[in-house]
Parts: structure tokens; sequence; C-alpha cells
């Protein structure tokens, strides 16, 4: 009767989501109750945010430290139901591995020259060099995509330092290819022991693919047009050259025309 399969995420060091499956034995009709505590809080407190998807019994509560800490307390779960027909059952978790950042959000794209450049948002609640990033790309013409990892960094100019930004540059680019781009995030191991990504945040594109049927036609059109204009040529010249030099008569022709006229009269001046 005992809940099983437990699984909790820390997303975005805000809030814990905690998901179990009934036991083998448990009646279709069990409420399941979640209690957490960790040290620090005087007394346990109860998850009130209940769902259930597929047979899946899910719980969200806040879940949060100070952003400056060195260590964070393992958080105890407790998942019983009211009655004592249901096996009580107990789990210890270390947070850090139950992280999860959010999307990264607010991704942009630019091209100058032959670099694409992206940027997307920082984190508001992952302390400072804390995440590293993964850009994904491929041209719109491929299907095999590239991953570059983007490391928190600093941008110096002379001797002032200016604040991290998230951004990354793709050189020597196709100027005319599509290109696509997604962002994912991931704890950096010095900060947190979880092995968890972020959902990769929503594909933005930029330039434009080439279009294979306009080339096609193209090939298709070009020799025809040239065809179709030079037998349109090769006419106008004969007509042209006609006007232009007209043929000379054949003499041969003239005179035996001539001849055969005056044949023609003397036979008919014998019949009269």
């Amino acid at each position: 009767t005992a809940a099983v399969d437990l699984s909790c995420v820390w997303h975005n060091l805000e809030y814990m989501v905690c998901t179990w499956r009934p036991g083998e034995n448990a009646s279709s009709d069990t409420s399941y109750t979640l209690f957490y505590w960790f040290d620090g809080l005087k007394t346990h407190k109860k998850c009130n945010n209940y769902s259930m998807h597929q047979g899946i019994f899910g719980c969200i509560f806040n879940f949060s430290f100070p952003k400056v800490t060195n260590t964070y307390p393992a958080i105890s779960i407790l998942i019983r139901d009211d009655s004592e027909e249901i096996r009580p059952v107990c789990a210890s978790k270390n947070p850090t591995t139950l992280v999860k950042p959010a999307t990264p959000t607010r991704v942009t794209l630019s091209k100058i020259n032959d670099k694409i450049y992206v940027e997307w948002s920082k984190s508001d609640t992952f302390p400072e060099k804390c995440l590293f990033y993964e850009v994904e790309y491929h041209n719109g013409d491929l299907d095999s995509a590239q991953i570059i990892k983007v490391i928190f960094h600093y941008l110096q100019l002379t001797d002032f330092f200016f604040p991290p930004i998230n951004s990354t540059s793709i050189p020597s680019v196709d100027p005319n290819s599509k290109y696509i781009f997604k962002v994912r995030a991931k704890p950096k191991p010095e900060c947190y022991s979880s092995e968890l990504y972020s959902d990769w945040s929503e594909e933005k594109s930029i330039g434009e693919k080439t279009d294979s049927t306009f080339y096609f036609v193209l090939i298709i059109t070009i020799p025809l047009i040239v065809t179709v204009s030079t037998i349109i040529l090769l006419v106008y010249l004969k007509r042209l050259k006609i006007l232009i030099l007209p043929p000379i008569p054949d003499p041969r022709e003239i005179l035996k025309r001539m001849f055969g006229e005056q044949n023609e009269d003397s036979q008919v001046s014998k019949k009269l």
C-alpha cells in the first residue's frame, strides 16, 4: 500500500515537485499526503497543491534557501495516508542533486558580417557563475546539429569590467543559409551535484533557407528561354536579310521565260 517510485525535482531553486505512484495493494480511492522537513524549520510542513495524471500522484511546494550558501541541509519527505491501512514512506534527499534550472528566456539572434551572435537572459535565482549553458544550432539544410558549451564570462574593455552576460557567437556562417538555435542550462558541479538540464528554449532562427524548388525551376527555365530567343532571333535575321539584300533574279530564268513567251506568240499566229 505504500507509495512507490518517489521522485523529486527542485525547479530553479524556487519550488519542489515530487511525484510517486500508489502502492500495488492500495485502493483506488487512496488519498496520500506529503510532509517535508529540513534542518532550520521549527516543524514539518504539509504540501497542499496535489495533482494526479495517468495514475501518478504529484505535489508542488515552495522550497528555497538563501542564494549565498555553502551547504544545503538534507530534506526529509514523508508520504502517508490518514488511515492506518496505508504504510508510510519516509525518504531523505540531498537537494543539490535535484536542481533543475529554468528554461533560458529572451533568446535573441543577430548577424554581423559573417558571425551570428546569440544572447539570452541571466538567471535571477542562481548564484553567479553557478550555471553553464549549451547552445545547439544547425543549418536549416542539414540534419546534424552542433553544440557549444558556454561558461559564464566577463567582458573587459580597457581597465573596466562589465557585468557578466550570457552570449556566444558562431563565426564563418553561410550567408545564404538559415540557422536554427536553442539554449539550455545546467548547474556547475562546483555549485550543485545535479545532472539535470533545463528544458531547451524555444527555437529561434535567422537567415533564409535556400529554396531548392526555385533553383530547379531556374535551371529548367533559363535554357528554355535561351532556345526560344535564339529561334526568334534567327527568324528575324532571315527576314531582315531579305529586306536589306533581296535575292538577285537568275538571268537564265529570265531568258527562259522570254523565249517561252515568244514561242507561244508564234504558235498563236500560225493558227490564225
